[in-house]
């Protein structure tokens, strides 16, 4: 039996592969390939290494309450230390790849096929020098750089990730840096330099019927996801995709879209085409042409992968639904304002070298999203969330954040900022009684200003932006009324995290903060069902 393989995706959009020996755990095989995911005790004891598991299978060891409850369980989540795969997974490591100390991988190339599809589009193909270095998700993407060029641009494989030649899709753009080169300039044999796999926008193990929708060159990705559909031995999921275009030229690889027909068991798929003065079968957009067949009566998974204007307009058709999909999955690659942008897998390109690029995870209005950009544009992966999915992935941003501004000021803190913190504290617990809120608003005016307090004194502005993204107050606004539950001990671990500050006990700040965050998010899914 082959070893399990476990995919570590990290918040920044790196993905790195791990290989799982006989009796390993996922913690000691990323020690041993040096990537330093974050653990504390390896006994399942402190809940340090938990993680979310996106697919796989695995024996799940032993561990107490504290670390992990029941409930976080049976969700997906998993604690590395004591977690043994037994079948290849994905697990979402709550920690970017620069702070486990590991990063993308840079390899090389040649380029071995470099076709002009049609009058929008490119297709290229490259042959690596270390191809069994090479690990990715059907879906995500690679930077990829030219010769002695000063750039490099972000692309979705269009490729499945079992084959020998990694393709590319491509929008022809005139005055494109990449456009230039790989019209103009590019030959059989160039070498180029591929950083990667990235991004978030995979496909999830197939559990329920599939809809895909591409839009322009945002056909790569799903590419790559119907070919390893077709290598999925025992696939009887349905397959659908809707493949949308502005003109008819931009409908591209029509005869391997035709082949899955025969590949996967219950596959079909059909164009649009948006264009008024274009002559096509269907007109108008993907969301005028979804049907049962494609929406399931919200027992679906969706992937989308095209512009911006297509992804908000799906995203506005779904959310108008009686039953929206079970998941949605969406990637968009945003182009810069420069005159020289050009696509990527979804009609713009991303990511100049030597640019300072910035990745930022947020929740926003019920989306999960990963942000990646810099001055030539950006790449957003995003999920679609549920209430509850909602609340939690907000806290559980929120105390990495903590965990995070509390490492830069736990040797700072003075009496002055002891004393303030209790102050607050007290302000918090006037609120509360018998284990129900009294004014939930002013409790949550409250909460704010404590949670505020170490942002605010630590004077790190990005940080303090990260926490006003998540929009956590407007969640406890939005779901809190008063006389709502409040779990237990939510009130005392205000006091017991300012006595671990001046105690400045790192590893009880962080016991205290992660049982405070599941008693938050505990609080507002009882509100959330007290309401429905």
């Amino acid at each position: 039996m082959a070893e399990p393989q476990v995919a570590l995706s990290f918040e920044d959009g790196v993905t790195r592969f791990i290989t799982i020996e006989e009796d390993q755990t996922i913690t000691d095989a990323a020690y041993k390939a040096r990537i330093n995911i974050p653990f504390d005790c390896r006994d399942g004891a402190c809940g340090t290494c938990k993680a979310f598991c996106e697919s796989g299978e695995y024996e799940e060891g032993e561990y107490i309450d504290d670390a992990m409850t029941e409930d976080e369980a049976d969700e997906g989540y998993i604690l590395c230390c004591q977690t043994y795969p037994i079948a290849d997974m994905v697990v979402q490591i709550a920690t970017t790849s620069a702070a486990a100390k590991t990063g993308a991988a840079t390899l090389i190339g040649h380029i071995t096929e470099l076709d002009r599809l049609s009058e929008s589009t490119v297709r290229f193909a490259v042959k690596l020098e270390e191809r069994d270095q090479l690990h990715y998700l059907p879906g995500q993407y690679m930077n990829v750089a030219p010769p002695n060029s000063d750039f490099h641009r972000s692309y979705s494989f269009s490729s499945g990730p079992s084959e020998d030649i990694v393709t590319f899709l491509v929008k022809y753009t005139p005055g494109g840096k990449m456009t230039h080169y790989l019209t103009e300039e590019a030959k059989v044999g160039d070498r180029l330099n591929l950083t990667g796999p990235m991004g978030s926008f995979f496909l999830r193990e197939p559990l329920a019927p599939i809809t895909l929708l591409a839009g322009g060159t945002g056909l790569a990705p799903i590419l790559a996801i119907l070919e390893k559909l077709a290598e999925t031995p025992d696939m009887d999921q349905p397959v659908r995709l809707i493949y949308g275009a502005t003109f008819n030229h931009d409908i591209v690889e029509v005869d391997r879209l035709n082949s899955y027909k025969e590949r996967i068991k219950d596959f079909d798929w059909f164009s649009v085409v948006s264009a008024e003065d274009e002559e096509h079968e269907r007109k108008g957009y993907v969301t005028d042409h979804m049907t049962d067949e494609h929406l399931h009566d919200g027992e679906s998974d969706i992937y989308l992968c095209g512009p911006p204007p297509m992804v908000e307009a799906v995203r506005k058709f779904l959310n108008g639904l009686d039953n929206p999909p079970t998941n949605f999955y969406y990637e968009k690659f945003t182009p810069s304002i420069t005159p020289d942008s050009e696509a990527a897998s979804a009609d713009a390109e991303v990511a100049e070298t030597g640019q300072e690029t910035t990745t930022v995870s947020v929740v926003e209005d019920g989306v999960s999203k990963t942000v990646t950009s810099d001055e030539a544009g950006g790449v957003e992966t995003g999920h679609v969330l549920t209430a509850k999915t909602d609340s939690a992935a907000q806290f559980n941003a929120l105390m990495a954040l903590e965990l995070g501004v509390v490492t830069l000021m736990i040797e700072l803190l003075d009496d002055e900022d002891y004393a303030a913190l209790r102050k607050l504290a007290d302000e918090c617990a006037q609120h509360v009684g018998n284990e129900r809120f009294v004014n939930a608003t002013a409790y949550t005016d409250a909460n704010e200003k404590f949670h505020n307090y170490l942002f605010d004194r630590s004077g790190n502005d990005a940080m303090k932006q990260a926490y006003n993204v998540l929009d956590v107050v407007e969640v406890m606004h939005t779901q809190l009324g008063d006389s709502s539950f409040v779990a237990p001990g939510v009130v005392q671990d205000h006091y017991d995290f300012v006595d671990a500050l001046e105690a400045k006990d790192f590893a009880q700040v962080r016991e205290v903060i992660e049982r405070h965050h599941r008693s938050a998010i505990e609080t507002v899914h009882r509100a959330i069902e007290e309401s429905n």
